[in-house]
C-alpha cells in the first residue's frame, strides 16, 4: 500500500515541480533565468514520462512561440524542445496541427549551428504522408543541398542523411538545378 501511495506523490511532484519552471519562466523579467528554465523544459521532455505534464502545461506552446523570438538562445532551447517532443505521436500531430512547421523550417536560417541541427532533425521526426510535402518543398530540399556542402561534418552529414532518406532523386536533382540558377537562398550557420 506505501508504494502505490509514494509513487502517486512522485507523479504529482514531478508535476508541481514542471507547474514551478513553467510559472517562473511566465513571472521573471531576467533573460538568464528565462533561459535557465527553457533549457530544463527542453531536457525534460527528453523523458517521455514527462510528456503528459507538458501537454497539460502547453509547454509544446511554449516551446514553438521561442522560436520566432530575437534571443537565439530562446529559440536554440525552444528547437530543442520540439526536437525531443516530437516523437511522440500525439505531441507531432499538435505540433503540425498549430503551424508548427513553418516555424521549425524558419529555424534553418539561424545562425546558431545546434539551432539549426536541432531544426533538421525535427523536419525528420516530423515527416509524415501529409507533412512531406511541406518538408520536402524545393526551398528546404536546397536548404539540405547547401547544408551537405557545409565544412561542419555534423550538419552536412545530418543534411546527408535529410537528402537520401526523405527526397526523391527528382527532387535532389530539382533542387540543385534551381540551385545552380540562383545564388538566394537559406545562409550556412556561423561555425
Amino acid at each position: 500500500m506505501m508504494s502505490h501511495r509514494r509513487s502517486g506523490t512522485h507523479e504529482d511532484d514531478r508535476l508541481e515541480y514542471l507547474q514551478a519552471l513553467v510559472t517562473e519562466f511566465q513571472d521573471t523579467d531576467s533573460q538568464d533565468a528565462k533561459e535557465q528554465v527553457l533549457a530544463n523544459l527542453a531536457n525534460f521532455s527528453y523523458d517521455p514520462s514527462n510528456y503528459v505534464y507538458l501537454r497539460q502545461l502547453q509547454v509544446i506552446d511554449l516551446f514553438l512561440d521561442m522560436l520566432t523570438e530575437e534571443n537565439e538562445n530562446f529559440v536554440e532551447f525552444g528547437i530543442g524542445g520540439v526536437c525531443n517532443l516530437c516523437l511522440d505521436k500525439t505531441n507531432k500531430e499538435y505540433i503540425l496541427q498549430n503551424g508548427g512547421l513553418k516555424l521549425v523550417i524558419s529555424c534553418l536560417s539561424s545562425p546558431n549551428e545546434e539551432t539549426v541541427l536541432s531544426a533538421v532533425t525535427t523536419l525528420m521526426y516530423l515527416m509524415t504522408p501529409d507533412s512531406r510535402q511541406d518538408i520536402t518543398a524545393p526551398p528546404v530540399v536546397e536548404c539540405m543541398l547547401r547544408f551537405s556542402l557545409s565544412a561542419n561534418k555534423r550538419l552536412s552529414n545530418l543534411a546527408g542523411v535529410f537528402l537520401q532518406d526523405y527526397c526523391s532523386p527528382e527532387q535532389v536533382e530539382s533542387a540543385r538545378s534551381l540551385q545552380q540558377h540562383s545564388a538566394l537562398g537559406i545562409p550556412l550557420p556561423r561555425n
